[in-house]
């Protein structure tokens, strides 16, 4: 090829007159792009000046406390129910805003913080507040739990009317309520029947609904309406083998119907799905001491509740009367005693651990001992007077038959104690007047009344000693058990 040829420029093509460039040729500047970076730099600086002086935050920096999705806290809240960490006491009421959440209570309440339309959560939270009340010192705390119950039942059914669930659920708290010693004869009518409206609602809404039967179940045992209650009670377990509340109120249902052995194996079902739940365990101690009259494996029972209390550090004084009442109906006073005085440390202000305490003094023959305990449940008493708990104790009004018993007792023990030189039968037959007023159909108890005026009548009339015969043993009922019909 000649060389000369491919150094010439081509004939063919026509030269432009421009000059040759080697390297891309660079376009001449724009006034108006040169403004723009100009800006853009700008603003650049300014951000970043405010980024160093705190005024602006970037959209990367991780926020001191990150936001969580409602359904993390539920999860958290059913973990605690598993364990049978309903409410952790030493969280003391910091709610929704405390550092840590250590509790199936406020970790729901932690959900509705982040989702307060979800009815669910609203409806689960009341089943929790109703059983973790069994867990509370004393029957004011207890009463106060089972309102919240219903509050957070109410909000449920306000956000969705028609599901049955929420109304099984409201009926459940209602019905608890009904038997807390706080509430009047007539409140506990007016509460059951509200109870077995919401029952037989969420039973219409889906009868096929096992919460609801079971719950519909309680209702009807405790309206004394036995044979619809065994029948619900049967179906819920057979509509949901796997749940505690089935089990526990089938429990139930043939404790009343006295089927004892029967009510500790769904007693002892409810404990394998939820083994934390220590009123299960106080339940089914209380059916082989007073069913089955089995004293050893009732306090073994009461035991197991009290230490997975003390190991929940929950300090509720029921399980330590159960096995006070146990070794009182064994004639073992002396450990009555410690486990009634264990109780008493829990809640020094508890009118009904002194009542308790005070009938285990009668029934070990301490008249003298029984006396200022029973005063302290019934009629109050200063620190001063409060040998026992050193602080002042509100006296109980005898709103429950629990509550009648110890009217009873101090009556009936004062009237024993009363002597010509030492006379207190004016207080004994005031205390023995209201007892009659308040339970004038109860056969047993009046019987024991006008036994006791009988005593203070013969003093008065200068028989001294018709003041000294051992006085009769009343029936101790099953005060301070788990208020739930």
């Amino acid at each position: 090829m000649n060389l000369q040829r491919l150094l010439e420029p081509s004939m063919d093509k026509k030269l432009s007159g421009k000059k040759l460039h080697f390297r891309p040729e660079r376009k001449r500047s724009n006034f108006f792009r040169v403004i723009l970076w100009i800006g853009l730099i700008l603003v650049g600086l300014w951000v970043l000046r405010g980024l160093n002086n705190g005024q602006i935050v970037s959209p990367f920096e991780a926020t001191p406390t990150p936001t969580r999705m409602s359904e993390s806290y539920i999860q958290e809240a059913q973990a605690y129910f598993d364990a049978g960490k309903l409410d952790d006491p030493s969280n003391n009421q910091l709610g929704i805003d405390a550092p840590e959440i250590n509790d199936a209570i406020d970790a729901y309440r932690a959900a509705l913080e982040s989702d307060p339309e979800n009815a669910q959560v609203w409806a689960e939270l009341s089943r929790i507040q109703t059983y973790s009340s069994s867990m509370l010192r004393n029957d004011i705390e207890r009463r106060a739990r089972l309102e919240e119950a219903l509050e957070s039942a109410n909000k449920a059914i306000e956000l969705v009317p028609d599901e049955s669930t929420y109304h099984a659920v409201h009926a459940f708290a209602l019905d608890w309520l009904a038997f807390n010693p706080t509430v009047s004869e007539e409140q506990r009518q007016e509460l059951l029947v509200e109870a077995q409206r919401e029952a037989s609602r969420a039973f219409q809404l889906d009868p096929e609904n096992a919460l609801a039967l079971a719950y519909y179940a309680e209702i009807l045992a405790d309206q004394q309406r036995w044979l619809q209650a065994e029948i619900y009670a049967a179906q819920a377990v057979e509509l949901d083998p796997t749940s505690m509340d089935t089990h526990r109120v089938y429990g139930y249902v043939l404790e009343t119907l006295a089927q004892y052995n029967s009510a500790i194996q769904q007693y002892q079902e409810a404990v394998k799905i939820s083994p934390n739940m220590t009123f299960l365990y106080l339940r089914i101690g209380q059916n082989y001491r007073e069913g089955i009259r089995n004293p050893d494996r009732a306090l073994e029972y009461f035991d197991r509740a009290a230490k997975i209390n003390q190991q929940l550090g929950v300090q509720n004084p029921l399980p330590f009367i159960e096995i006070a009442k146990t070794y009182t109906q064994q004639g073992q006073f002396f450990a009555a005693g410690i486990n009634a005085e264990k109780a008493l440390e829990f809640d020094p202000t508890n009118a009904h651990t002194y009542g308790q305490l005070g009938l285990i003094f009668r029934r070990a023959r301490n008249y003298e001992g029984a006396n200022p305990l029973l005063k302290c449940a019934v009629r109050g008493c200063t620190a001063d007077e409060n040998e026992m708990g050193g602080v002042d104790v509100e006296g109980l009004p005898m709103t429950s038959l629990s509550v009648a018993y110890y009217y009873l007792e101090y009556g009936t023990n004062l009237a024993f104690l009363s002597r010509p030189n030492e006379n207190y039968c004016p207080e004994a037959l005031q205390v023995l007047a209201e007892v009659r007023e308040n339970r004038p159909d109860d056969a047993l108890l009046m019987s024991i009344v006008e036994d006791s005026e009988g005593i203070c009548r013969a003093l008065q009339a200068g028989d001294a000693s018709s003041s000294a015969p051992t006085p009769q043993k009343t029936p101790q009922p099953d005060t301070e058990m788990m208020e739930e019909g």
